[in-house]
């Protein structure tokens, strides 16, 4: 007992001289600031913008034009588009358009923000004019210089990552708390950690990286924040190490951006994969590993409270006044840390209740507890006897669009859908076709005011009478830009494409009911 309790108190301790010591080097950020101050100076590199999108045209065209009006000279940057079959009409911004190189990925469904990517660096693996890749989500917003900061910040690194504005007012109170811990990690932890010269973790959503290190590498991994982790070692283990640079700022709307933080499994998973190379001379990526074993807030109080407790009964343990001291220095720190964060008095409140979600959401996903809460909720285990089909949708909301998901689930016999956005889901009643799940699903949605822009809700769709009981099939009878193909085209009931008109609330059962007594007169 007293070896463990040792070992705990040199990892609390060890763990708050380092958070001190950026608390410390936090209060003085005069690089960032000489470094933006003298940002249009610098030699131009040649960029390549890469902006991925999956149906984000309002957002997308706003980009284009804040891209059109950088300050940085038009002959040393290209953009390019990744349109991932998007269905909204993105791709009608760019008619007769010379500014943007577009890439329409279609008739492969949806492929992913990684696969796009990798295609187009395959495709531009032999471009000699490309020094560097900046790579952008449709989503962001940014100033009018924000290239010559990038262009500013590569002559001293390679790899960059840059900092997500997230405005707070329109969020809920549990969004809130999120995004205001995600500024704090922002303008302290990240930025502290740059100022000493210490590793960042990659965002693909505004990420920049030269054309030889990714030559070196052969690609670069967007695939999920988990994925972007493991990059993010890579990178430092061959010693190109992502920095973190908070002069390089894109703006995202809140019904745009997902939260996300890397799982504490994959974390110790990582770690446990790196400890045969922690021992080297690469000092940034040893530390980088190790600051994956970087403890929350409840493990540091009940550690610290079993030392204080203990420390009076084992004499061989560390002197509570000690003890003591390192935790008043942990908090003196986290006052320290908050004197540059640049968050207002109202975030401050919300980051101080982040301990309290973080142990709601501990405690809700604690296997005894989910499964008590599943049963009183009536949510059955869908993965028991169950098949999932998920498809990526659009829902209407006034003149925004939102990316959504389906999943169309059959268990037991019977059918039901789950809508999910980012961390919302709403699954309807069981059924006995999905036809019907779908129709709860769309008359639920209809009533706060969204519109599911999928072929089953549209105008052109007339449902098939195929003999199926879930009557996914039916046919589109809108006119393409491509040659007539002489009789309305086969669809599903999920595809959409930028044609869509909503349908009257209630047409869809009865196109069905019609299809069914036409074919029936027709058999007699």
């Amino acid at each position: 007992m007293e070896f463990l309790l040792n070992v705990l108190y040199i990892f609390v301790a060890l763990y708050t001289l380092y958070f001190l010591a950026l608390a410390l080097r936090n209060l003085n950020d005069t690089p960032f600031r000489r470094e933006l101050r003298h940002s249009s100076y610098e030699d131009k590199e040649n960029l390549a913008v890469v902006v991925y999108s999956h149906n984000n045209k309002k957002t997308l065209a706003n980009l284009i034009h804040e891209l059109k009006s950088q300050d940085y000279p038009i002959n040393k940057f290209r953009v390019f588009v990744l349109l991932d079959n998007c269905s909204d009409g993105s791709q009608d911004l760019f008619i007769e358009e010379n500014f943007v190189h577009v890439i329409d990925i279609k008739g492969v469904g949806t492929i992913g923000k990684d696969q796009a990517i990798a295609t187009l660096l395959e495709k531009l693996s032999d471009n000699d004019f490309i020094d560097a890749y900046v790579f952008l989500d449709a989503d962001r917003s940014i100033s009018s210089n924000f290239l010559s900061i990038i262009n500013a910040a590569l002559k001293k690194e390679n790899v960059i990552s840059g900092e997500t504005v997230i405005e707070i007012d329109c969020l809920g109170i549990v969004d809130r708390i999120k995004a205001a811990y995600q500024k704090y990690h922002m303008n302290f932890l990240r930025r502290a950690r740059s100022l000493f010269g210490l590793a960042a973790q990659a965002d693909s959503g505004v990420f920049i990286i030269k054309r030889n290190i990714v030559q070196e590498i052969g690609d670069v991994d967007f695939k999920n924040i988990n994925s972007e982790l493991k990059y993010s070692l890579l990178l430092s283990r061959i010693r190109c190490r992502c920095t973190y640079n908070p002069n390089i700022q894109t703006i995202v709307h809140p019904a745009n951006y997902i939260f996300r933080k890397p799982r504490l499994s994959y974390r110790l998973d990582l770690f446990k994969n790196c400890i045969p190379q922690l021992f080297t001379k690469n000092l940034v990526f040893t530390e980088h590993a190790l600051s994956l074993l970087y403890p929350n807030i409840w493990v540091l109080l009940i550690i610290y409270f079993l030392l204080m407790k203990y420390s009076l009964t084992y004499h061989n343990l560390s002197d509570f006044k000690l003890v003591g001291l390192s935790f008043l220095a942990l908090i003196a720190g986290f006052g320290l840390s908050l004197i540059n964060s640049k968050m207002t008095i109202k975030e401050i409140g919300y980051l101080c209740l982040y301990p309290v979600y973080s142990i709601c959401h501990i405690i809700a996903n604690f296997p005894p507890i989910r499964f008590v809460t599943n049963k009183i909720m009536n949510r059955e285990d869908e993965n028991k006897n169950s098949e999932k089909f998920v498809v990526d949708v659009i829902v209407t909301v006034g003149r925004n669009n939102l990316n959504c998901k389906l999943e169309f689930i059959s268990q037991d016999g019977l059918s039901k859908i789950k809508f999910i956005y980012k961390n919302k889901t709403y699954v309807t009643s069981a059924h006995l076709r999905m036809i019907d799940a779908l129709q709860e699903l769309k008359l639920k949605l209809d009533d706060y005011g969204f519109i599911l822009r999928i072929c089953n809700c549209c105008s052109h769709y007339t449902s098939c009478v195929d003999g199926t009981t879930n009557m996914l099939r039916g046919f589109c009878n809108s006119e393409y830009p491509s040659p007539s193909l002489g009789e309305p085209k086969p669809t599903l009931v999920w595809n959409t494409c930028s044609a869509f008109t909503p349908a009257k609330l209630n047409n869809i059962i009865s196109d069905m009911i019609n299809e069914s007594k036409e074919k029936n007169k027709q058999q007699r």
